[in-house]
């Protein structure tokens, strides 16, 4: 595996030639401080989507040093009409 800005290019990359037609669309970007959290609704070939929570930690360059992410699957019934975004 390879760490830093090599390691963030590739895994994009890879993904792109992976699953070619999944898209990502930020709902909501949030910053405070050194931390900015991105609110994320991921679709992926074959209909599967997902709620995504990416939070970045940034130095006092503004470049990444930690990135932290949780993903859940989008329920087909909701027990509510509030929606995950």
């Amino acid at each position: 595996m390879v760490s830093g800005k090599e390691g963030f290019i590739a895994y994009f990359g890879k993904m792109a030639a992976e699953y070619p037609g999944k898209r990502v669309e930020v709902k909501r970007a949030l910053a405070e401080g050194n931390h900015v959290v991105l609110h994320c609704h991921q679709i992926w070939p074959e209909g599967l989507e997902y709620a995504g929570i990416d939070i970045f930690r940034l130095d006092e360059a503004g470049k990444i040093v930690e990135h932290w992410d949780v993903l859940q699957e989008l329920p087909e019934h909701s027990a509510h009409e509030n929606g995950m975004f």
